[in-house]
């Protein structure tokens, strides 16, 4: 009696959707917040108004993330369902065409084009607009848009992001507060940037540089442009 096992294969564009979504609102939530908050803070503003202020940007942030995000998915989607509509009418006014067209692709990828013929053959007729939308127009389940999945993603990782900037608001006060505000947020971002990395395959040291480097970045002119203009006013 033989046992067979089923070999599951977990690939990482399983998870590019969302994962795109929560660490660019993620990072967006922490160098905004941060970015704001030190700002205000070297402009000497009191700390009831970095408060108030960090509160606004957490979530005006979490809304404006998720509306552009909805936004730019949606556009994507309305973008994938023309496509596929026009593929289905093309199936149906000139299916010959369409397996010659199927055909040529599999040939291009190597395929012997007698070999081609067949398979073009079978996967229409066992489904064709999943053949053509996946070898044609490259759309596949996986990476699909799904705008409301990506607005939500977006939503509540730029407010967690935002979350930990604001907390050490909360913590520290008076003329600690930017240089910690500063070491801290960089920490963040640079966790942030070791774990996207590690999730996407990426390199994790690079991962966390690059996310860093621009966060440090944002921040550093922003308490600059702040400490101007609380010099002047």
């Amino acid at each position: 009696m033989h046992h067979f096992s089923r070999h599951i294969e977990r690939h990482r564009t399983d998870r590019i959707g969302w994962l795109r979504a929560a660490v660019l609102g993620a990072n967006d939530g922490i160098v905004s917040t941060a970015s704001l908050l030190a700002g205000v803070a070297a402009a000497n503003a009191s700390h009831a108004t970095i408060l108030t202020t960090g509160i606004a940007g957490l979530v005006a942030g979490a809304m404006s993330m998720a509306a552009g995000e909805y936004v730019s998915v949606h556009s994507q989607a309305d973008t994938e369902a023309a496509d596929l509509a026009r593929e289905r009418r093309e199936l149906t006014d000139d299916p010959a065409g369409e397996h010659r067209e199927l055909k040529a692709i599999y040939v291009g990828r190597g395929l012997d084009p007698d070999l081609a013929d067949r398979v073009a053959e079978s996967l229409m007729a066992h489904d064709a607009i999943g053949a053509h939308s996946r070898d044609e127009l490259g759309i596949s389940a996986t990476l699909q848009a799904r705008p409301v999945q990506a607005a939500l993603a977006s939503a509540a990782s730029f407010a967690a992001g935002a979350a930990l900037p604001l907390a050490v608001a909360v913590v520290v006060r008076g003329s600690a507060l930017l240089p910690w505000l500063s070491v801290m947020s960089l920490l963040f971002l640079a966790l942030l940037g070791a774990t996207a990395a590690r999730a996407g395959g990426a390199g994790v040291l690079v991962g966390a540089w690059r996310v860093t480097f621009w966060g440090a970045l944002a921040i550093g002119i922003t308490a600059g442009v702040g400490a101007l203009f609380g010099a002047v006013v």
